[in-house]
């Protein structure tokens, strides 16, 4: 292995959002055998960066399931944008989702979350709110945000909401104009739907990013957990699912490791990579 992408969520972390220190000692260790660490994650850059300096190592994020490519300093090596007329035309096509709809800039920090409704006292979203309170800002409606193009628009709610919403997208005439990323926690009733840039994904942007660095699909390695995981994994000459990934991901005969709970990226990288 030359390339070891590994999923946040679910994957890097266990379900307390820590790092278990076995997964911490093989990033480590892999980085000084020689093999190359990046971290792609559905998270916007400013949310994915304090984990990423937990991590006693220089790396690379892939973040907003695609869009951008960064280092830990800020510094931008891929950026590819979702059209404002696109997400303008999506936000008019959605207008029954808009509780949990928001537009995601690539700013400094404030506005860098644009929405249209807050509920500081919402039972499932008001952590989120109070950990990006500084990034966050309000505006009705949420089209007069659009004086740039964004990263993505980004939807939030019930898993059968959206569920029903990807659906909508899915079928819509202007479908060809943006791809749809989709992170489920079936067990929490609580889903995301990004709306990115067409043909962006955590697999497409790996692709681009391994071709740059002069690595074969063969020599890359992948694991993750969720829906929009899928591409990543299936880019990668060695894709692995963690023992607690979503039920589809464990259909598709991939290697299965251990849940984020036991270790199961450290599990992971030692069998497949270290072959130990």
């Amino acid at each position: 292995m030359k390339l070891i992408a590994i999923d946040i969520d679910g994957t890097l972390l266990d379900s307390q959002w820590q790092i278990p220190e076995a997964n911490s000692q093989a990033i480590v260790e892999a980085i000084a055998r020689g093999i190359e660490v990046i971290l792609v994650t559905g998270r916007r850059f400013d949310f994915a960066r304090p984990v990423a300096v937990r991590l006693p190592c220089e790396l690379l994020l892939i973040v907003n399931n695609g869009a951008l490519i960064k280092s830990l300093d800020g510094q931008t090596h891929f950026r590819s944008l979702l059209s404002a007329a696109t997400a303008r035309g999506v936000l008019k096509a959605t207008t029954e989702y808009r509780t949990g709809a928001a537009l995601v800039f690539d700013r400094p920090k404030t506005a860098q979350i644009v929405l249209e409704h807050i509920d500081w006292n919402d039972p499932v979203r008001h952590a989120y709110y109070e950990r990006n309170s500084e990034f966050i800002s309000q505006v009705t409606p949420l089209e007069d945000a659009l004086s740039e193009d964004p990263i993505q628009v980004m939807f939030s709610g019930g898993w059968n909401t959206i569920r029903e919403l990807q659906q909508i997208l899915q079928h819509a005439p202007a479908a060809v104009d943006y791809t749809l990323a989709i992170t489920e926690y079936e067990n929490k009733d609580f889903s995301i739907l990004d709306v990115i840039s067409p043909s962006c994904s955590k697999g497409a942007t790996l692709k681009e990013w391994a071709r740059r660095r002069g690595i074969a699909r063969e020599d890359v390695m992948a694991v993750g957990d969720n829906w929009n995981d899928h591409d990543m994994l299936e880019f990668a000459g060695l894709p692995v699912v963690m023992g607690n990934c979503v039920p589809e991901l464990k259909s598709r005969g991939w290697p299965v490791t251990l849940t984020n709970d036991e270790g199961g990226l450290a599990a992971a990288i030692r069998t497949y990579a270290f072959k130990e």
